[in-house]
């Protein structure tokens, strides 16, 4: 397919995606701890010949390139001409970060509070507060009691879970959000029992599906209709695809479907993932305190202010509008 990437269904906007820092359900002690959601939108021969240069300058044997390959030093060039204003993804890419650690308690505190408008206060008292190897035990009980599967792990999740709340409750009794967190057993035993059922079509804990939706969001703006190519994700059922339909027509999005897709196959799927890739390891950076302050500049306007960021200081630097406050998870869907 070549030409404007207005040719989608019906003269939809095609908006071509992909991810990096996807740990499944294991958000707290995974390998990442920024998940990145990016997206492009340019005709399919542009796109290649972006791709083509990269691997002109570059240089590489691979036959598939990433973004690690842009991240070494030696190419610094490249991933400075790629970001760069007036460069290739200017005015034509978008990409929403989730710091995982605060998507877990926003998560754990909608699901027993019914609303999670006391989960970021939460976050920054909590990092602040509980020392870090409280703070660590509190991230890892929520994400295993929010998880759908344990593996095997011992002990009952609900249980350790409210231990973990009793002992930080101790600590810090003037925290009101944990005085309501521990009156919240009830909730969190139908919600495991409702797991013991069966799992859920859309899984708590996973950032890919929401993020999904608040990409069309953003692309739809205006009214026009978003048509997405995804690359090809195990979580992108036709079940779930059809849920993010059913959002999308909640939030007054005209969605135009989704095609599943490979990079092999389609340049604008390399450069989702380049820019994925890129701004994942920035972020992580940025927020644990080693930035680059040049790919920081570089990486904010592409970054949406949906973003879900809980860490004040970072999402300061790293994300535009970043003076609003960090959206609800559920906002958009």
């Amino acid at each position: 397919m070549t030409g404007n990437p207005e040719n989608g269904a019906r003269g939809a906007l095609e908006v071509v995606c992909d991810e990096s820092g996807s740990d499944g359900e294991n958000l707290t002690g995974g390998n990442t701890d920024v998940f990145a959601h990016a997206s492009v939108s340019m005709p399919v021969d542009v796109a290649a010949a972006y791709v083509q240069e990269v691997r002109d300058r570059i240089r590489s044997p691979a036959t598939e390139y990433k973004a690690t390959h842009l991240l070494r030093e030696k190419h610094r060039d490249v991933l400075e001409w790629l970001l760069a204003p007036s460069g290739p993804l200017d005015g034509q890419a978008h990409v929403l970060l989730v710091e995982k650690a605060f998507f877990v308690v926003d998560r754990v505190v909608d699901l027993l509070l019914g609303d999670a408008s006391e989960a970021l206060d939460l976050y920054r008292q909590g990092r602040r507060a509980f020392g870090e190897e409280r703070w660590q035990g509190f991230l890892d009980a929520a994400n295993r009691l929010l998880r759908v599967r344990t593996d095997g792990e011992r002990g009952d999740p609900v249980d350790g879970f409210f231990r973990t709340v009793d002992d930080v409750r101790r600590a810090h009794p003037r925290m009101t959000a944990l005085e309501r967190l521990a009156s919240a057993r009830p909730r969190a035993d139908a919600y495991r029992a409702r797991l013991a059922e069966g799992p859920p079509l859309i899984p708590v804990l996973n950032p890919l599906l929401p993020a999904v939706v608040r990409t069309l969001a953003h692309w739809s703006a205006g009214g026009r209709t978003v048509r997405l190519v995804h690359d090809r994700q195990n979580m992108l059922t036709e079940r779930r695809i059809a849920w993010i339909g059913e959002q999308a027509v909640r939030a007054g999005i005209r969605f135009g479907g989704m095609e599943l897709g490979q990079a092999r196959w389609d340049p604008r799927i390399g450069l989702a993932d380049f820019l994925a890739g890129i701004a994942r390891k920035v972020a992580s950076d940025e927020l644990n305190g080693r930035a680059d302050p040049v790919l920081v500049v570089l990486l904010r306007p592409f970054v949406g202010p949906a973003s879900v960021w809980g860490d004040e200081r970072s999402r300061v630097s790293l994300i535009e509008n970043a003076s609003a406050p960090s959206p609800n998870i559920n906002s958009a869907v």
